[in-house]
């Protein structure tokens, strides 16, 4: 299997995978309680949820460590399992690829605030990144993907992280951009796309990227903005919602069909995103549905 990015800079279209919390809590994941945490202890549900998006045809897999740091864990008093939990997560994700997938060691946000907004340091969350990401790298993640960003500083602090441990480790930047009541986009920090994209080149990111927050509409647009500013010296990837959620009976529900969302992978492609997956509400059965609509 050829390296993640020399495919991208060959021209190579690629498909991630989809949704992972409602794929757990099917197979009995209780809200509330710790997803990274089935990686030990329920580990044949993980490795069985892998196993249907890879037999949907995803290029590769996301481990499931979406919430690996220690600030995170310490929410169900496991904060001193961190390493474990991310080495376990990457394992199990390899199991499943073999030598036919990307393993994507998946870094999602600390729910730390940093100074002066909040009391943590940049050291702290520094160490934090530093110590999920030592696990992904050992358990044998083949990429790491930092996600659902939206302070940049944090985002920013997470791929300082990945270079500490690896500095040949290719590395994803992700954020989430919400409509803007007055036009375009922003993350709940206020963040731009455009802004974001900036920052991800002057930090050398491999592959600049948003995930969640929308559907397929409007994440072309927010693909858009940020190609205005790489201009191909990076690839882009998108990984949108299935459609935008409503309420049903006091329930978030994304109602996008996995027939809806493969019509307009088009609108992703010519936008310019070069690795397209899903995230909330996506399934096994977007994912091959978006497999056939990209061949």
């Amino acid at each position: 299997m050829k390296p993640l990015l020399e495919r991208l800079a060959k021209g190579d279209i690629l498909l991630c995978d989809g949704g992972m919390g409602t794929m757990l809590q099917q197979r009995g994941l209780v809200p509330g309680t710790c997803p990274e945490l089935w990686c030990v202890e329920q580990p044949d549900d993980v490795m069985a949820i892998h196993a249907e998006y890879r037999d949907a045809g995803s290029d590769m897999v996301e481990c499931n460590s979406f919430g690996g740091t220690r600030y995170k864990l310490e929410h169900y008093g496991i904060a001193d399992r961190c390493h474990e939990i991310n080495v376990a997560a990457a394992k199990i994700a390899r199991r499943i690829a073999g030598d036919s997938q990307y393993v994507l060691g998946t870094m999602g946000p600390t729910g730390a605030m940093l100074e002066p907004y909040g009391d943590e340091t940049e050291a702290d969350v520094l160490g934090a990144f530093t110590e999920q990401a030592e696990g992904l790298v050992s358990g044998g993640a083949d990429v790491v993907i930092i996600e659902t960003m939206t302070a940049l500083e944090e985002a920013l602090l997470a791929l300082r992280a990945v270079r500490v441990v690896d500095v040949k480790m290719p590395c994803i930047v992700s954020m989430t951009f919400d409509p803007v009541a007055t036009g375009g986009y922003a993350t709940m920090m206020g963040v731009r796309p455009k802004a974001f994209a900036e920052a991800c080149l002057e930090a050398r990111a491999d592959v600049i990227a948003t995930n969640c927050g929308t559907g397929i509409d409007d994440m072309a647009a927010i693909v858009e903005e940020m190609g205005a500013v790489t201009k191909g010296q990076v690839p882009l990837m998108a990984m949108p919602n299935a459609g935008m959620p409503v309420m049903e009976n006091g329930r978030t529900v994304f109602q996008e069909t996995p027939e809806q969302m493969a019509n307009k992978v088009g609108i992703l492609l010519d936008a310019g995103a070069r690795i397209i997956g899903g995230c909330c509400g996506t399934s096994p059965a977007h994912i091959a549905a978006l497999r056939a609509a990209i061949g």
